[in-house]
C-alpha cells in the first residue's frame, strides 16, 4: 500500500511537472500556427452546427404551424441556447479531436526542443492516420456523452454532481486522445498506463474550465502529453 501510494504521488507530481514544462512551449511558432488552425476549425464546426440547428428548428416550427410573428425569435433563441449548451458540453473533446488533424506538428516541435533523441526516432503521423484518429475521437466523444446524457440531466438538480461527472467523462476522453496523439509517433515505446492517462486527462479538462486558458488548452495539453510520454520513470 505504501509503494502504491508513493507511485500515485510520483505520478501526480510528474503530471504537474509536465503541465508546467509545457506552458512556455505553447508559444512555439509551430504551436501558434496549429492553435490558429485548430481553434478556427473548431469554432467553424460549432457555427455550422448552430446554423444547421436553426434551419432544422425553422423547418420543424413550420411543420407544426408555429411560424407566427414571434416564431423567428423563438427559433433563433432556441437554436442559440442549444448550440451554446452543446458547445459547453463538447468543446473540449471536439477541440482535441480537431487538434488530431494538425497536432503532429506540435508534438514534433516539443519533442525536437526537449527530447531530440526521441524526435530523431519518431515516425511522423500521416494525414490519413490523423484523420482516422480524429474520427475515432469524435465517435468516442459522441458515444460516451450520449450514454452519460441521462445522468447529466438527472444530476442537474445537484448542481455540482453534473460538473463532476462531466469532468470525469472528459478526463477519460481527453486522456485517451492525448495518449493516442503522442504514442502514434512512437509505437516502440510502452503505452501510457490508464491511471496516468486519466490523470493527464483530468489536468487537461481543468485547463478547459479556465477562461482564456481554455483557448490554449488543446495545444497546452498536447505539449503536456509529450512530456508525460517521455518523462515517465522506469
Amino acid at each position: 500500500r505504501i509503494d502504491a501510494a508513493m507511485r500515485h504521488a510520483d505520478n501526480r507530481a510528474m503530471i504537474v511537472s509536465a503541465a508546467l514544462r509545457a506552458l512556455p512551449q505553447i508559444f512555439h511558432p509551430a504551436a501558434r500556427i496549429v492553435l490558429v488552425k485548430s481553434l478556427g476549425l473548431t469554432l467553424l464546426l460549432f457555427a455550422v452546427f448552430g446554423v444547421g440547428l436553426w434551419w432544422a428548428l425553422h423547418a420543424f416550427f413550420a411543420w407544426m404551424g408555429w411560424g407566427g410573428a414571434g416564431g423567428g425569435v423563438v427559433e433563433a433563441a432556441a437554436a442559440t441556447l442549444i448550440a451554446l449548451a452543446t458547445a459547453w458540453l463538447l468543446f473540449r473533446a471536439v477541440a482535441i479531436a480537431v487538434l488530431g488533424l494538425f497536432g503532429d506538428a506540435v508534438v514534433e516541435a516539443v519533442e525536437g526542443e526537449s527530447y531530440p533523441l526521441a524526435a530523431a526516432r519518431a515516425k511522423p503521423v500521416s494525414t490519413a492516420r490523423g484523420v482516422r484518429l480524429a474520427l475515432r475521437s469524435v465517435a468516442r466523444t459522441m458515444g460516451w456523452n450520449l450514454v452519460a446524457l441521462p445522468f447529466y440531466i438527472a444530476l442537474l438538480v445537484t448542481g455540482v454532481g453534473m460538473v463532476l461527472l462531466l469532468l470525469a467523462v472528459n478526463a477519460y476522453l481527453l486522456g485517451r486522445d492525448l495518449a493516442d496523439m503522442v504514442e502514434a509517433r512512437h509505437p516502440d515505446l510502452e503505452p501510457i498506463p490508464q491511471p496516468t492517462r486519466m490523470a493527464m486527462g483530468f489536468v487537461s479538462a481543468l485547463l478547459f474550465l479556465v477562461p482564456v486558458a481554455n483557448l490554449l488548452a488543446p495545444i497546452w495539453s498536447a505539449a503536456m502529453a509529450v512530456h508525460v510520454l517521455h518523462g515517465r520513470k522506469g
